[in-house]
């Protein structure tokens, strides 16, 4: 999975990337409830930066789309929106220190490094459920999320999906992965 090495986008492609976001900011306004798509576009002017980490979240099946986590403060969330955990992010350990440990069928990808490749955030527990709150995500797959280090450090990372209507929150080996389990990102605009 490429990324990006450039930290600024051509004309072109920002101005295509910004069409998109903006059609996804209009069909799906619960997400981001008394929030304008001309304060979204002005920070994103200031930050062309977040404009490559959104594109790479874009390409790798993510639907970004802004999503108000805390109505306190002052910044707004680009989140991987789409129904399901995004499929190019699954199949992948935790972080790289799991990755480094597993010496078996080893994944490609551990979720924290893939994070950090696209300079996006995993959601942690507590954003994961706000998210929830606002829309049905994770039916039939999981997603990694910011592990507290007290769990990490004993080897065990913490995973959240939604079923009968109710979001659970489970643990396994950080080393663990599977087909259906991938993580969400957010980048801070």
């Amino acid at each position: 999975m490429a990324t990006s090495k450039s930290k600024t986008l051509t004309a072109a492609a920002e101005k295509e990337l910004l069409a998109i976001l903006k059609i996804r900011f209009e069909q799906n306004m619960q997400r981001h409830a008394g929030v304008d798509w001309q304060t979204i576009e002005k920070r994103l002017e200031k930050q062309p930066e977040k404009l490559c980490t959104i594109q790479q979240m874009e390409i790798w099946g993510g639907a970004p789309d802004v999503v108000v986590l805390d109505e306190k403060e002052t910044a707004y969330f680009f989140v991987d929106c789409v129904a399901e955990s995004p499929k190019e992010r699954r199949s992948c350990c935790y972080d790289e220190a799991a990755l480094d440990a597993r010496k078996e069928n080893k994944p490609k990808h551990s979720a924290m490094g893939m994070a950090s490749s696209i300079g996006v955030e995993m959601l942690t527990e507590a954003q994961y459920r706000k998210l929830q709150e606002i829309e049905s995500f994770d039916l039939k797959t999981s997603s990694w999320v910011k592990t507290p280090e007290a769990i990490r450090k004993l080897g065990g990372a913490i995973f959240c999906d939604r079923r009968f209507n109710t979001v659970f929150v489970y643990h396994n080996g950080a080393e663990s992965y599977y087909g259906s389990r991938g993580f969400r990102g957010m980048v801070r605009i």
